[in-house]
């Protein structure tokens, strides 16, 4: 009697560990059709609000041939809006100069990733210096090459301070962070470029 029930237990234990090999199969196989879905691997890296739009952000960087640069958006995006509202990429003011004028998603990211694919090439494929004049404008690639440097932080600071003194109403800019306010910078967002590149890092996953 007492056989038969330590072998009863062996058995359970047998049927156990079978179930849970079943579900870690299973667990294996939905992971990897989720990576390779549509023959590229899919890596959700980023907050669910951003990461939403993932397919709409490959999408056009395949359009506009600036694929490779996929999380580079979607950390701009992270940066601009963190995925939410009908312009997620704030890309109204490339478009028609103001705020606003964008309220469809799609249009907002289409127009978003034309704007950072011209600003890559007119920044002779220099990917930080893409993304500041994201926010900054084209005119700060001009700005950069003309002084014959690379981009940093000096030249950024240089270039927020001139253009807010030149600007004709200085009222529409605010110096909201303090790291503006030290250096009287109130023109777009000096620490642009930093602040999406820690958005990349910090939702990196490693393989």
């Amino acid at each position: 009697m007492k056989q038969r029930s330590i072998g009863k237990v062996y058995v359970k234990i047998a049927i156990l560990i079978c179930m849970m090999s079943f579900v870690l199969i299973s667990i294996s196989v939905y992971k990897d059709k989720e990576q390779w879905k549509d023959g590229e691997m899919i890596r959700h890296i980023f907050t669910k609000k951003v990461e939403q739009h993932r397919p709409l952000i490959n999408k056009y960087a395949k359009d506009y041939q600036v694929a490779e640069h996929t999380d580079v958006l979607l950390a701009m995006m992270m940066q601009e809006s963190g995925g939410r509202g009908s312009d997620p990429m704030q890309s109204s003011e490339s478009l028609c100069g103001e705020v606003g004028c964008i309220e469809d998603v799609e249009e907002s990211i289409e127009q978003g990733v034309r704007y950072f694919a011209k600003s890559l090439q007119a920044a002779d494929g220099d990917v930080e210096l893409a993304v500041q004049a994201y926010n900054f404008g084209l005119g700060f690639v001009n700005y950069v090459n003309e002084r014959e440097g690379s981009f940093d932080q000096d030249i950024a600071i240089q270039f927020s301070k001139e253009m807010y003194e030149n600007a004709e109403d200085q009222s529409i800019y605010t110096c909201l962070r303090e790291e503006a306010k030290q250096f009287d910078v109130c023109y777009g967002y000096i620490y642009y470029d930093r602040d999406v590149m820690e958005h990349k890092n910090e939702f990196a996953i490693k393989e």
